[in-house]
């Protein structure tokens, strides 16, 4: 198995009864890199994610993070490990300001015990406000550090998938797992997006895109896979999936 990606994904297959939803799936996502995952509906994008992040046992194969086989952790255990997921479907806490949804997303790093936050030790208070600092710089790095002490159900829908990425940046990823993020924004915060992706790919956290507009995945990724019924059609940089003709047919009738 090649040991050169961060993340590394190796002969994974997954079952649902007599449906094969994923067949013998192998690629790595490098460090510091942007990869695009892409298919038609159905393809098995989402299933794989789900395997990734823990929501889905895999049937067989391997998921190897860092020197980690992540199939043998517990969902919850990932995000300590240096692993973010914004889902299809958001996960933002209404009755929570933006800043502590932000906050949430440091559960992982939190050093302070039960007892310290109950009594309010100096070492406890100490690190919330360490914590607040921190969340407005992550607020500010998506652009919406303005938004902080408003709650998230009255923002637009654009604005709340910006609080839902600052809440996955904030547990400091390694790889951040991003399926459709790009659903539902007009073209303005399509582009916006991208340059808020491409800044945290500078900063050193991989990305892992599952994403359905094709201008921004052509735009942004280092390279990209094609599923298509559960099997790997093509990997390749933009341009060579571009031109690859079983991606071409699997995409026959959409705009790639």
């Amino acid at each position: 198995m090649d040991n050169m990606g961060l993340l590394r994904i190796y002969e994974v297959s997954k079952n649902f009864g007599g449906l094969k939803a994923l067949s013998h799936i192998s690629f790595d996502v490098e460090e510091g890199s942007i990869k695009g995952l892409i298919g038609p509906n159905g393809a098995g994008k989402s299933t794989l994610l789900n395997i990734i992040s823990g929501v889905y046992p895999a049937d067989s194969g391997a998921v190897e993070f860092g020197e980690k086989n992540l199939l043998r952790s517990p969902a919850h255990e990932r995000a300590k490990q240096g692993l973010a997921r914004i889902f299809q479907l958001g996960q933002i806490f209404p009755e929570m300001t933006v800043l502590e949804n932000v906050m949430v997303g440091q559960h992982s790093l939190t050093k302070a015990n039960l007892i310290s936050a109950v009594l309010k030790l100096p070492s406890e208070r100490r690190e919330e406000r360490h914590n607040i600092k921190d969340a407005r710089k992550i607020l500010q790095f998506v652009n919406i550090e303005h938004l902080a002490d408003k709650y998230p159900e009255t923002l637009p829908f654009g604005e709340q998938r910006r609080v839902e990425l600052a809440k996955a940046l904030a547990c400091r990823p390694k790889l951040l797992l991003l399926d459709e993020p790009a659903a539902g924004l007009n073209t303005f915060e399509c582009e916006e997006l991208a340059a808020i992706l491409h800044q945290i790919k500078i900063k050193g956290t991989a990305i892992l895109l599952v994403e359905h507009s094709m201008e921004l995945v052509m735009t942004i990724c280092d390279e990209v896979v094609v599923l298509n019924y559960g099997r790997k059609i093509a990997e390749g940089t933009p341009e060579e999936v571009q031109s690859n003709p079983e991606v071409i047919n699997a995409y026959l009738g959409e705009e790639l």
